[in-house]
């Protein structure tokens, strides 16, 4: 699969890149880029692709992603209908390993910083208290000017690299194949499952929106995604049966057959296998938080 290759962009004043966006289709595709990316989504919510972890994301999310690992926000409908109660608001901050010098991150004290560095190849979801912690000072980065710029942004990454409210996304043996002629295929096949999930989607009908044979099809999506299209297909419904079971306004089987989901006997099992728990344990779990 070939994510596109994103440059993103600095300039000689300052030696990393730090924005705010408000618009739910920046960079809205299978991307990746040399630096790596911190990003604290203070508005929005959707599902995220990054390498072959799949899953929702909302409002007060902090995410690292280390460089060259491809990543993919895909905001809900609704953030693309230009209504003012659900806007988007998303801090992003770019940098190289080396925005300091090269040899900065070898110096004895950064051991911690180097080693989260590696870490973030597998992408960092930042949790509780660490997360509310850097979703702070990300807007500070933006406004701050000069030396203190580095400063803020040298106190985010030393608390993500010294707190262990923190978990890995992306599996250990993951790695991305970027092949040329395959350059959109993943996009669409993303694009189509998420626009689709609620219907019965056949192996020739996906296959042809990948342009190719449905047995090839198999094999390239196992091979690049480390999962079957079946594993991913009820990883997207199920993750939608998450933020229905949250808004509490159907019952556990409505939602089941709103999510695709033909068989309750499948959907329980299905929800348990994914998420640890029954759509009922889950829904639970979430009203006494």
């Amino acid at each position: 699969m070939k994510p596109h290759l994103l440059n993103v962009s600095t300039n000689t004043v300052d030696s990393f890149s730090a924005r705010r966006d408000v618009m739910p289709d920046v960079n809205n595709l299978w991307h990746y880029h040399s630096a790596l990316e911190l990003i604290y989504i203070k508005k929005g919510r959707g599902t995220q692709f990054i390498g072959d972890s799949i899953k929702n994301f909302s409002e007060g999310d902090v995410v690292l992603l280390g460089n060259n690992l491809p990543h993919y926000w895909r905001f809900d409908p609704e953030f693309f209908e230009k209504k003012e109660e659900e806007s988007v608001d998303v801090y992003a901050i770019h940098f190289k390993e080396d925005f300091l010098g090269s040899g900065f991150i070898d110096l004895p004290e950064n051991q911690e910083l180097k080693k989260m560095l590696a870490q973030s190849k597998q992408g960092i979801q930042l949790l509780g208290v660490a997360k509310e912690r850097i979703a702070s000072l990300m807007p500070l980065i933006i406004e701050a000017n000069g030396t203190m710029r580095i400063i803020k942004l040298l106190e985010v990454l030393t608390e993500i690299a010294t707190c262990e409210e923190k978990k890995t996304l992306v599996s250990l043996g993951f790695k991305p194949n970027f092949l040329e002629n395959e350059k959109d295929r993943i996009q669409s096949i993303y694009n189509y499952t998420i626009s689709n999930y609620k219907n019965k989607i056949e192996l020739k009908e996906i296959a042809a929106v990948a342009k190719i044979s449905p047995n090839s099809f198999c094999k390239f999506f196992k091979t690049k995604s480390r999962k079957t299209y079946t594993q991913f297909l009820n990883e997207i419904r199920v993750g939608q049966a998450c933020k229905l079971l949250i808004e509490n306004d159907l019952t556990v089987k409505e939602i089941c057959y709103d999510c695709g989901f033909y068989n309750f006997t499948s959907f329980h099992k299905y929800f348990r296998e994914i998420t640890g728990k029954t759509p009922l344990k889950y829904q639970q779990a979430f009203s006494k938080q």
